[in-house]
C-alpha cells in the first residue's frame, strides 16, 4: 500500500483551498464560509507547527481577518451596509465579532414576511450558533499559537454576543434553550429548534476561552462565568447519543478537549469526557451496520465522515496524557477499551477520500471547500484537537 505523506498532502489541499476561496492570492470578493474557515485556521496553524514555514502562520492570520471583514459585515446584496454589529467603522475594526458572524451561505436570509421553506433554508444566510462556537475555538487557537491575546478577546466578545442573543426561554417547557439559526442582525430566530450538541460545544468552548485567557491575559477580558453557568443549566439532563458520523466525531473531539483541561485541573467536569465517549460508542456500531462506508462515493458525504475521522484521531491522546485524579480516570479507561477498536476507521475514511476517483464525483465537488479542509484536518488533526 502506498504511504501517504500527511503533511505534504495536507499542504497541497490547504493551498488549493486558499486559491479556490480567494485567500491567496487575495480576491476582490473572497468566498468565506464560517465552519470551513474555522477548521482552515487550525490547519494552517498545524502546518506552521509541522513545517516551520511562516507562510502558513500568515495565512492563518490573513484568513481570520478576512472572515471578520467579510462575515462580520453585511452582504453585498443587502441594502444594509457596514458591520452587522451596527458599530461605526473604527469601532467595528476594533470589535469585529461584536455582532456575531454570518454563515456565508450563497442566498440571502429569509425575509420576515416570507414563509419557511425547510429545504431552501439550508441555502440561506444568517447565523448558526454551532458555527460561532467553532470560530471561537479557532480564534483561541490563534492566541495560543501567536501569543497575541487579541484573538481570544474577540472570541470572548463573540461568546458574550452569541449567548445573549441565542439563549431564550422555551414556551414549551419553560427551560432555557438555544436557537439553532438566527437572522444576520440577531434580531429574530430563523430556525427555533436547538441543535443536539450546541450547548455541549458551547460549554466546552467557553471553558477553553477562559483557560486561554488565563494563559494569555489581557486587561478587562469578559469572565464568561454567567454564560458558562447558563450552558451548564441547558446541558443538564440532555442526551448526547447519535449515530451521525459528524456528531460522533464532535463528541470524541469534545471529550478530548475537555480531558485536556481536566488534566490541568481547570475544568470542573472531569466526568464529562467519559459520558461523551460512551455516547459516541453507542452510535458507532449503528453507523457501521448502516453500510454507509460500503457505498460508492456519490452516495456519501465526505465532510460528515471526515468529522468522525477527526474525532477518532483524538483517542490515542487519552492514553498518552497524564489524567486528572479520581474516578473519572477509571471511567474513561473503561470506555476506551470498547471504543479504541474503532480507531482504524479514521484511516479507512481518509484513504477512501484521498482516492482521486472518490473526489471526482458530484458529491465531493458540490461541497469542495468543506471537504478539502476537513480532509486536511484529518491528516493533521493536532491543529484542531490540541489545546496546548
Amino acid at each position: 500500500m502506498e504511504t501517504v505523506d500527511h503533511t505534504a498532502t495536507a499542504r497541497e489541499l490547504m493551498l488549493e483551498f486558499a486559491r479556490q476561496t480567494g485567500l491567496a492570492p487575495t480576491a476582490p470578493s473572497p468566498v468565506r464560509y464560517l465552519w470551513t474557515d474555522a477548521f482552515a485556521v487550525c490547519n494552517f496553524l498545524a502546518l506552521h507547527h509541522r513545517t516551520g514555514d511562516s507562510r502558513f502562520m500568515d495565512l492563518a492570520r490573513t484568513l481570520a481577518n478576512q472572515v471578520h471583514r467579510t462575515l462580520g459585515r453585511h452582504r453585498r446584496d443587502d441594502p444594509r451596509t457596514g458591520w452587522i454589529s451596527g458599530l461605526d467603522e473604527d469601532a467595528g475594526q476594533r470589535h469585529p465579532t461584536a455582532g456575531g458572524l454570518r454563515i456565508g451561505k450563497k442566498l440571502p436570509e429569509r425575509d420576515p414576511a416570507e414563509p419557511m421553506d425547510e429545504e431552501l433554508e439550508w441555502e440561506r444566510d444568517g447565523q448558526y450558533f454551532h458555527y460561532l462556537t467553532q470560530w471561537m475555538h479557532a480564534l483561541a487557537a490563534l492566541t495560543r499559537a501567536t501569543g497575541d491575546p487579541t484573538w481570544n478577546r474577540w472570541a470572548m466578545e463573540l461568546a458574550v454576543t452569541a449567548c445573549a442573543r441565542f439563549i431564550h426561554i422555551s414556551p414549551l417547557d419553560g427551560r432555557k434553550r438555544l436557537y439553532w439559526k438566527m437572522s444576520i442582525d440577531l434580531s429574530r430566530p430563523l430556525v427555533p429548534a436547538m441543535g443536539q450538541h450546541d450547548p455541549l460545544d458551547a460549554l466546552i468552548t467557553l471553558h477553553e476561552l477562559v483557560v486561554t485567557g488565563r494563559d494569555h491575559p489581557a486587561p478587562d477580558l469578559p469572565d464568561l462565568q454567567e454564560e458558562i453557568a447558563t450552558m451548564e443549566e441547558i446541558c443538564n439532563g440532555l442526551a448526547w447519543e447519535t449515530d451521525d458520523p459528524l456528531g460522533m466525531g464532535g463528541l470524541l473531539s469534545g471529550a478530548w478537549r475537555a480531558w485536556q483541561m481536566a488534566a490541568r485541573g481547570i475544568f470542573p467536569h472531569p466526568e464529562l469526557s467519559a459520558h461523551l465517549l460512551r455516547a459516541a460508542l453507542a452510535g458507532l456500531p449503528v453507523f457501521i451496520r448502516s453500510g454507509t462506508l460500503n457505498l460508492p462515493p456519490e452516495y456519501r458525504l465526505a465532510f460528515r465522515e471526515l468529522g468522525l475521522a477527526i474525532g477518532l484521531h483524538a483517542l490515542p491522546g487519552f492514553e498518552q496524557m497524564a489524567p486528572p485524579a479520581g474516578r473519572a480516570v477509571a471511567r474513561v479507561k473503561e470506555v476506551l477499551t470498547g471504543i479504541l477498536p474503532y480507531r482504524p476507521l479514521a484511516d479507512e475514511i481518509e484513504g477512501f477520500w484521498l482516492r482521486p476517483d472518490s473526489r471526482a464525483t458530484a458529491t465531493w465537488k458540490d461541497h469542495r471547500e468543506i471537504n478539502t479542509v476537513m480532509l486536511a484536518t484529518s491528516l493533521l488533526p493536532e491543529g484542531y484537537l490540541h489545546l496546548g
